[in-house]
Formats: C-alpha cells, sequence, structure tokens
C-alpha cells in the first residue's frame, strides 16, 4: 500500500510537472520541466509495477536536475533550493527500507533482498555535497572599496538638529544617521573609556519569544536621553551622568504568538503652540508590543490623557481580524506637519487572515484620525467610516520612515503581503505595492511615486531599512530649482 501511494504521488507531480513543462516549451521557456515531469512518470510506472529500476530512474532525475540548477543559478543557495528541495526530499523517501524492501526481491530460500541504495544514494549524497558548497558561496556579492577621502561640499541634513542632538531614529526627518561630531575619530575611538553604565532592568524572560531583541536607537534632546526597552518600558536619562530622570512601563503583557518582541525607540514632539514647562508641551509616543501608541510628558513620563483615549491610541481600530498577538509596532512613528505617522507590523506566516498594513496619519494632540494610506485599497486615503475595515493582509511596513516636509513626501518602506511565501490570491494593487518604497502626501496620504525592489517576492524581501533622502545638484542648477516634476526637485532617495 505505502509503494502504491508512493507511486500515486509521483505520477499526479508527473503529470502536473509534465503538462506545465510542455506549456512553457510552446512559449519558449525551459525544456527542463517537461523532461522532469517524464522522469517521474517513468519513475512512478516502475514503482506501480514494484521494479527496483525505479530507484535508478530517479537517481538520473536527480543528478539532471542538479546539473541544470548549477547551469541555471550557479552555487546560489537561496535559488538552488527551490529547484531542488522537494526532488531531493522524495529522494529520501525512497531510500527508506520499507519502500526498498518492496521494490527487492526473494531468493529461492524465501530470503527477501532490498532494492539497491546505491545510485539514489550517491546523488542524494551528491546533492548534499553541492547544497552544503552553495552555502558557503555568495556569488551576487559585489566587491567594492570605500572613498579615502572626506566630503568637503556642504551637505543638507534636514530637520536643524544642533551638532550635539539626535530627535530622531535617523536624526533628521531625511533619515541619513549621520552625525556631524568630530571629537571621536579613527585615531582615538580605542582609547575611549567608560563614563557611565545605566541597567534598563529588562532582561530577556523564560517565557518570552525567541526573537526577544534589543534594537533601541535612543533620542537625544537637550541634556536628556529618551529610549525604550524590549517590554516597552521608556526611560530618561541624564545624559551627561546617565541618572534615571523617569521610568514609565507600558505593561503590554506578554502573548506566545507575537512573532517579535522589540522596540526600536521612542518619537520626539514639541508642541509649538504649548507654553514652555506646561504638561505635556514636550512629549514622547511609544509604540508597544500589543499595538498601542502612548503619548508621555518627556518631563516626568506621564500619560497625556490630553492624546486620543485617556493618552492611548489603539492601533488594531479598523482590523477585520484581530488575532491576538500577530499585529503591534515595533518601530517609532515620524512626526511632521501636526500628524503623527504609524505603520505596524504583522506577523510573517502565521495566517492568510491577518490584520492590514495600512499606514494611518493621526493629529498629533489629539489622536484624530486624519489619513489612512492602505495597499490593498491606495486610492482611498480619506479617513476609515465606522464599521468598515481595512484590506486584510495588505503589504505592512515593520520599519522606520523618513521625510521631506519641503517636498511634503513621506517615505515608507514596505514588506509583502503574508503569508510571504504564497503568491496566489494576490490583487493587483497589493502586487504593485509589496516590497517598495512608496512617497506618500504628508497632507493627504494619496501616493506620489513607488519604486518596488522585488517582483511578486515570495522569499521574504522586505525593504528592511528607512530610506535617506539627500540634496543633490542636476546640470549645474542647485537642488530645488528644476523644473521637473514636483517629485524629483532636486533630491534623490538611497536606501
Amino acid at each position: 500500500m505505502l509503494i502504491f501511494l508512493t507511486a500515486l504521488v509521483f505520477a499526479l507531480i508527473g503529470l502536473a510537472l509534465g503538462g506545465g513543462g510542455l506549456w512553457l516549451i510552446v512559449l519558449g521557456g525551459s525544456w527542463y520541466y517537461a523532461i522532469a515531469g517524464l522522469g517521474f512518470l517513468i519513475t512512478a510506472f516502475l514503482l506501480f509495477a514494484r521494479r527496483g529500476a525505479a530507484l535508478t530512474v530517479y537517481a538520473l532525475l536527480i543528478i539532471g536536475t542538479l546539473a541544470w540548477a548549477i547551469w541555471e543559478v550557479g552555487f546560489d543557495w537561496w535559488q538552488l533550493g527551490p529547484r531542488g528541495g522537494v526532488i531531493i526530499l522524495l529522494g529520501h523517501w525512497l531510500l527508506l527500507p520499507s519502500i526498498r524492501r518492496g521494490l527487492g526481491f526473494s531468493s529461492p530460500t524465501g530470503e527477501v533482498y532490498a532494492a539497491s541504495a546505491l545510485p539514489l544514494g550517491l546523488a542524494v549524497l551528491a546533492s548534499i555535497v553541492v547544497a552544503g558548497y552553495s552555502m558557503t558561496q555568495d556569488p551576487l556579492d559585489l566587491a567594492g572599496e570605500l572613498p579615502v577621502g572626506i566630503a568637503t561640499t556642504a551637505v543638507d541634513l534636514g530637520g536643524n538638529v544642533p551638532d550635539g542632538e539626535w530627535h530622531q531614529y535617523g536624526r533628521t526627518p531625511y533619515g541619513q544617521r549621520y552625525s556631524p561630531l568630530a571629537q571621536i575619530t579613527t585615531e582615538n575611538v580605542g582609547t575611549l573609556e567608560v563614563a557611565w553604565q545605566y541597567q534598563t532592568g529588562d532582561v530577556k524572560r523564560p517565557d518570552d519569544v525567541g526573537e526577544t531583541t534589543y534594537q533601541v536607537t535612543p533620542l537625544k534632546i537637550h541634556d536628556t536621553l529618551y529610549m525604550c526597552t524590549p517590554h516597552n518600558l521608556a526611560i530618561a536619562l541624564d545624559a551627561a551622568t546617565g541618572k534615571e530622570k523617569w521610568k514609565f512601563d507600558a505593561n503590554s503583557g506578554m502573548n506566545p504568538d507575537r512573532q517579535h518582541q522589540t522596540c526600536r525607540g521612542v518619537t520626539y514632539y514639541a508642541d509649538p503652540a504649548a507654553v514652555a514647562g506646561s504638561p505635556c508641551a514636550e512629549r514622547v509616543y511609544l509604540p508597544t508590543a500589543d499595538a498601542r501608541l502612548i503619548a508621555l510628558d518627556a518631563a516626568n513620563g506621564q500619560v497625556c490623557e490630553s492624546f486620543a483615549d485617556k493618552g492611548t491610541l489603539h492601533l488594531e481600530t479598523g482590523m477585520k481580524y484581530n488575532p491576538a498577538g500577530y499585529y503591534y509596532s515595533t518601530s517609532p512613528p515620524v512626526i511632521t506637519a501636526g500628524k503623527i505617522i504609524i505603520g505596524g507590523a504583522v506577523n510573517d506566516n502565521y495566517s492568510t487572515e491577518e490584520q492590514s498594513g495600512v499606514i494611518r496619519a493621526f493629529d498629533v494632540d489629539t489622536g484624530a484620525l486624519i489619513w489612512n494610506w492602505d495597499g490593498g485599497n491606495p486610492d482611498v486615503t480619506t479617513p476609515l467610516p465606522e464599521g468598515q475595515t481595512y484590506v486584510t493582509n495588505s503589504p505592512n511596513s515593520w520599519s522606520v520612515f523618513s521625510y521631506d516636509d519641503k517636498l511634503n513626501h513621506v517615505y515608507i518602506p514596505l514588506g509583502n503581503q503574508v503569508p510571504d511565501q504564497l503568491g496566489m490570491n494576490r490583487s493587483e494593487h497589493v502586487e504593485k505595492y509589496s516590497s517598495s518604497i512608496v512617497a506618500l502626501d504628508i497632507t493627504t496620504g494619496a501616493v506620489r511615486w513607488v519604486r518596488q525592489t522585488v517582483h511578486h517576492d515570495l522569499w521574504d524581501m522586505d525593504v528592511p531599512c528607512p530610506a535617506g533622502a539627500a540634496r543633490h545638484h542636476r546640470q549645474g542648477r542647485p537642488a530645488g530649482s528644476s523644473p521637473r516634476r514636483p517629485d524629483q526637485a532636486g533630491r534623490s532617495l538611497r536606501a
């Protein structure tokens, strides 16, 4: 019975591969799939006939597949794996003693001899050796050298951030992560000594998820450092001494269904309309692992209850499906033009019915929704009416945004629709915006342009970092003076 079922599976695979392969030949494509389908069908026939030659034929199929794959993509593990993974696993299956005994023969004395495993075993072994070797290679690596000179021309860093401060995740709205400070150099960095240390008290717990990580980039505003920890503690420290000024615990709890437990940073905001020193005149916004955004007084860590629902914005609002632990924010939002703009992380490969990857802009003072951009429904950015929901599983942005307030653009790095490895049932919009950088209008959320990095992404190749913006000169004209398209007004993006 086991051999019959095995033969049936091989026959079905052969029919699918052969039929698709013949169609591909008609379209001018590779002959491999039709030949591989024939190999599966011959193997299936020999299995039905309980002939040991089935193992030899399948060994030839494996060797042929191996040669074809190396010829086509070289020793690139990530491209070899999809071409031969299933075929090698089926080879292991045929090597099982229960299969080989059914394909063997009996001696005149009644003793049963299993079919020889040598040809198939050698073919499988060769594939394993090639797989192991390919894992050590990087055929797409491009060798290069960094320039040794130092740029002397002025660079527009954006945001008017004082030299000794760090106001956003990328230091400035442009996300360049560049510090103009020059006191520490390559010559003296090895002689630095510890000035102070601070223990957050947030350590990995026995019941934590596997990807519990410390990934924070602290902010430095005036004399204070602001940071967060994996379990959503927000902390303010004296930058000179390391003395704790305040600590706030978001009590985001533990959920074994979370894929990530981390916090990459908080967002700072000084209200230009507030009286200096008044409550919540300066605020810190903390994203949490249970899909909340909390506004805190930067002076003392107290919750600013005038924001949203007594200081807390609930990000799961508007989701058709809301399984606990599947949606959260691990990255700090950006604030510009009176708006706080935020995305969210969605668990990879956990379900086909998860939360939307919608990007939303809220009023920074009240938490009221101003616009929403959903990659599954990108043309409608007006606030979602009550009772309606965003598109399930649309591309999400778990990373950090950058923006250019002069162009009025916010730049969104996107992942793809989950589950990542399933390419069927993707809409035209999802295919367009998955794994891309999208520029949205800060005022309305409308798309200004999109640059996709991987088409029809099946490999979880999200855009993982914020775009870095920079001014440059074009054809002798200063940045911003070009009469061409508005979205090309003298700036470029580097991801």
